[in-house]
């Protein structure tokens, strides 16, 4: 007896969730569900697959407005905690990067700098509800008379504060080697001389985009579970570039999709957004970001069940090639033999090291899960899905 296609709706999954009756699983269950019973019954009984991702992801900052003074001041530069923010937006509005590093930090002129504080840090201890030190200056105006400023800040005292991140969640990334004769520091972590590690940076079949590859359900307006609280996908994000090979599957094997996300700040919790040192390399940002994938149909069913021994990635040498920007692929590697903690590389084995953190991807997607099956986070429809 021939079955008809599952089609649904986000408006009728949205009333299951808001009866209680919605059937939610993680991207980790969802694999054997599909293996069983197939990607038509799967869509069928499941409505929403829960994706998660903990990393570091160094294009997020935050919009902070800080407040009028009196007398008033147009803040032309802006430190918090002596890290500068960019004040080039308003008189007292900032941007306030994850990878600038405090004003005084020695950098790499002391081989390899710690790093020990930057932006991202600034924005955990905020989340934290620790005080910052704000300072601020100004050229001084008719309207803003004031030049100079200094007060502390917290979280629950600041008039606005947003997480703005123009590039975060990216789908799929490089295996990083080192081919070289010495020790290098790189966004990667530490990389030994020889190919002594391998290190990589994706929470495999949990992250987002490759359970839904070709962005059928993610795009602008999407709501996403964003460093403990809520966000959005606002546009595509920076090096969006979903063009490149894909196996059969259509997982892509390098860097291809990336989001532009937002939320609101005071929503959020340092155990989902982490300030991260890089020794020799810099500061970043340790971002939690989950994703609800509605099943439609049993096509986005048939994509949710991807599993690590199907998602590839390229190991790249960071010794030589990358640096000078030469696109060489060395080897494809599954993320199930990434995630086993070697790797058969040039004729011997190698440990691999994550930079993500699959214990925290679980966490976000067991969250995101519990939140949606008990009514507490409905799904939006996104206006325009992201440029596949």
């Amino acid at each position: 007896m021939k079955t008809h296609r599952v089609t649904k709706t986000y408006a009728e999954i949205n009333e299951r969730i808001r009866r209680g009756d919605a059937v939610v699983v993680t991207a980790e269950e969802i694999i054997d569900i599909v293996r069983s019973e197939g990607p038509e019954e799967a869509a069928r009984r499941v409505d929403v697959v829960t994706t998660g991702t903990f990393a570091p992801m160094c294009s997020s900052g935050a919009f902070i407005n800080f407040g009028h003074s009196s007398p008033g001041i147009k803040a032309s530069h802006v430190w918090l905690n002596n890290v500068p923010a960019y004040g080039g937006v308003a008189a007292v509005d900032c941007y306030l990067g994850a990878t600038e590093p405090c004003a005084d930090d020695p950098l790499n002129k002391v081989y390899p700098g710690e790093f020990r504080y930057g932006g991202g840090h600034v924005i955990e201890d905020l989340v934290a509800g620790r005080k910052v030190f704000l300072r601020a200056a100004g050229y001084g105006t008719d309207c803003y008379p004031r030049t100079e400023l200094e007060k502390e800040i917290s979280l629950k005292t600041l008039p606005y504060a947003v997480l703005c991140n123009p590039r975060n969640g990216y789908q799929n990334y490089n295996c990083a080697v080192n081919l070289s004769n010495k020790t290098i520091y790189t966004y990667m972590g530490t990389l030994k001389p020889r190919a002594g590690n391998a290190n990589y940076c994706s929470a495999g079949q949990l992250s987002p985009l490759f359970n839904d590859p070709h962005y059928r359900t993610i795009g602008i307006g999407t709501r996403i579970f964003l460093g403990g609280g809520e966000g959005y996908v606002v546009f595509p994000g920076t090096q969006h570039n979903p063009r490149v090979p894909r196996t059969a599957k259509g997982v892509p094997l390098r860097g291809a999709g990336t989001l532009f996300v937002m939320g609101d700040l005071k929503q959020m919790s340092p155990r989902f957004l982490r300030g991260v040192s890089i020794q020799g390399y810099g500061c970043s940002l340790a971002v939690g970001l989950g994703i609800p994938i509605p099943l439609l149909n049993e096509e986005i069913a048939a994509a949710t069940g991807i599993s690590d021994e199907e998602i590839f990635t390229q190991v790249v040498d960071y010794g030589n090639d990358y640096p000078q920007g030469k696109a060489k692929r060395l080897a494809k590697v599954s993320y199930a033999e990434l995630k086993s903690g070697t790797l058969r590389f040039q004729g011997r084995e190698i440990n691999t090291v994550p930079l993500s953190s699959v214990v925290k991807a679980r966490e976000i997607a067991e969250a995101l899960k519990q939140r949606i099956a008990k009514g507490k986070f409905v799904l939006a429809e996104p206006q325009a899905l992201l440029p596949s």
